[in-house]
């Protein structure tokens, strides 16, 4: 049986700028498609603390969250093709040394792809959130996805989630606290936005519309 996927392959229009930096900078900051583990202590310049980031949309917020942590590795996995030219582009625009990008499925390529107890924090903002019940099954935040993130997370490793549709928050948090590998860094399910967790495009017009946004902040125990 194929695996159930929490996201839909839409073909986007990409950009001239966003082309030229699929050709340019992919062989340099892009991570190819295999079922090897990484070599994470040669991928990067530098030693250093690993992000990864599931899904990271146009890119920008990653590439803010680099340019201000450059003392900090991060690698960044998106589906779609003009995000991952954006982010690209900005990496280069930026003279970020400290991303690679990869653009697979974020379930494969944990599973078969990211070391053990090798991360030092997972981040995934802002999912789909699967608006509609009989599509609730589709939703990435599951308790086997929590268990698999967890494996890769070194102890005291943090999981930061974040999502602008209420109903997925109330599921974040059922499905995190039933898990006996993570514990709130805060006294409930939510936390304050943290100051390095940039403000993206997409949830400025949200909350312009009255939505709200939660946080979550996991730490492995």
């Amino acid at each position: 049986m194929r695996p159930v996927r929490s996201f839909v392959l839409r073909q986007g229009r990409l950009t001239k700028g966003q082309e030229l930096a699929l050709k340019t900078a992919w062989p340099i900051y892009g991570i190819e498609r295999a079922d090897t583990p990484l070599d994470l202590k040669n991928l990067f310049e530098q030693t250093a603390p690993i992000t990864l980031e599931i899904g990271f949309g146009d890119g920008v917020s990653l590439a803010t969250m680099a340019e201000n942590a450059p003392q900090k590795n991060f690698i960044g996995i998106e589906v779609h093709r003009p995000g991952v030219g954006r982010l690209l582009h900005l990496i280069q625009q930026k003279a970020l040394n400290n991303v690679r990008v990869m653009d697979d499925d974020a379930v494969q390529i944990i599973k078969h792809r990211i070391p053990k107890q090798s991360l030092d924090c997972v981040q995934l903002f802002f999912p789909d959130p699967w608006h509609k019940k009989r599509h609730n099954k589709r939703r990435i935040v599951q308790a086997d996805f929590v268990s698999l993130i967890a494996s890769r997370l070194k102890t005291d490793g943090i999981f930061h989630l974040a999502t602008d549709w209420e109903p997925y928050a109330e599921q974040m948090a059922e499905v995190m606290e039933a898990s006996n590998e993570f514990k709130s860094i805060s006294d409930s399910p939510f936390s304050a936005k943290p100051a390095e967790r940039p403000t993206t495009k997409f949830e400025t017009r949200g909350i312009k519309l009255g939505h709200g946004v939660w946080d979550l902040l996991y730490k492995k125990l």
